[in-house]
């Protein structure tokens, strides 16, 4: 999957556009977590470098229902990304139409402007031609560092690269490496793990990295459609009724390769404080209790797994981690990892929750990769082409 990056095409006096994913949490104003700007900086500093006439940074921010709404402006990012680059960052209004021309026409020779919210137009997940097109008229060349976005075909991550040239910036060349890697040509023993809530959501993942892997540890609440479809009670854990016909065949196509918890801690409420003891998974869950993480009998099964592989990609975490009573399994695992990379292992987590959760853990800085796309992670380990990829340039 070799893509053209910013290093393949000339940049020097063109004007930039590129795709970001800003798509931070923010509270009364104010940005809680400034990692996914972060993570676009390496690309943003390298075409500073390269002398463009203008840097044009474009992206979505939360759900607008409804046309444009001030909670979902993207103006408090501009501010908090000139801190970071040490430049200044210039905010249009509009991310189209007469508005954005002007803004563009308006910076200085080599000045970053960032584009209101591409969402505020229902073109945008739509993969409107008209607003593609009125989107590539502020560039020369298009740069898509989104990956978290890239398993959307929308206007600004598909519909502008039929009318600019294409490329990857640094983090999506990242993303593309380590997850195409990890699927297509890993060093074994390679060992997925899977958790969240539902086996509905993963089917497909599950499905395919049967083919791939040499051990599938699995947890979380999806953990709980499997244990039902072996027969086991379990009181009032979350189990998906329609999807314990398909646990069962997934159990019997996945073999030894499917690992499963032996032991859970159970809590009587969903609290916090809840009462809670450890149970071993056969017994079975009394009436009125409910599974919460896995137990620590499952992090030893899973750490003989982990122990010997050389690639690990996690996505999903163990238990109800939110919770910190609850959160053990998940750190536990978090930690595993963190021990797998210092033996040599390639081992990458899959955004969304197993990102928070290893950030929380504080074993970050100790993994190879943590992915910025929870759900374009997920598409690219089922095997899938991402269509914003795919709209990217060959070498």
């Amino acid at each position: 999957m070799k893509k053209k990056t910013i290093r393949d095409i000339e940049l020097t006096g063109k004007r930039v556009l590129v795709r970001v994913d800003f798509n931070v949490p923010v509270e009364n104003g104010t940005i809680t977590n400034d990692k996914r700007i972060r993570e676009a900086v390496p690309t943003i500093r390298y075409l500073i470098d390269q002398k463009p006439k203008a840097v044009i940074l474009m992206s979505h921010f939360g759900r607008p229902k409804e046309g444009p709404d001030p909670q979902y402006s993207l103006a408090p990012v501009a501010p908090a990304l000139s801190k970071l680059i040490g430049q200044d960052v210039h905010f249009a209004e509009n991310c189209i139409g007469p508005v954005a021309e002007k803004a563009v026409a308006d910076l200085p020779e080599g000045g970053i402007l960032l584009l209101e919210n591409t969402r505020f137009h229902k073109g945008e997940t739509k993969n409107d031609p008209e607003m593609a097109k009125g989107l590539a008229a502020l560039g020369d060349i298009f740069v898509n560092d989104a990956f978290g976005s890239a398993h959307r075909a929308h206007a600004s991550t598909v519909g502008v690269a039929e009318h600019l040239p294409a490329v990857a910036g640094f983090l999506m060349e990242k993303e593309i490496d380590y997850l195409a890697t990890a699927i297509e040509n890993p060093q074994r023993p390679f060992v997925a793990i899977l958790g969240g809530a539902k086996v509905s959501d993963k089917i497909a993942v599950i499905e395919a990295l049967l083919t791939r892997v040499d051990k599938l540890l699995i947890g979380g609440g999806m953990a709980n459609t499997f244990f039902k479809a072996q027969g086991y009670t379990m009181g009032n854990s979350l189990v998906e009724e329609d999807s314990v016909e398909i646990a069962k065949k997934l159990l019997s196509d996945g073999g030894s390769k499917l690992v499963l918890p032996v032991d859970a801690v159970i809590g009587e409420a969903f609290e916090n404080d809840t009462a809670q003891r450890t149970i071993d998974v056969r017994q079975g869950v009394p009436d009125g209790w409910a599974i919460y993480d896995i137990g620590p009998k499952t992090v030893e099964l899973f750490k003989s797994h982990l122990t010997s592989a050389k690639t690990v990609v996690w996505n999903g975490p163990m238990g109800v981690f939110e919770m910190p009573n609850f959160a053990k399994g998940t750190n536990a695992v978090a930690q595993l990892l963190a021990e797998a990379t210092r033996s040599g292992a390639v081992t990458i987590i899959g955004g969304g929750d197993s990102a928070a959760a290893v950030e929380e853990a504080g074993f970050a800085d100790q993994v190879t990769h943590i992915s910025t796309g929870g759900g374009a992670s997920l598409e690219m380990l089922e095997g899938k082409t991402l269509p914003g990829v795919a709209a990217l340039q060959d070498q």
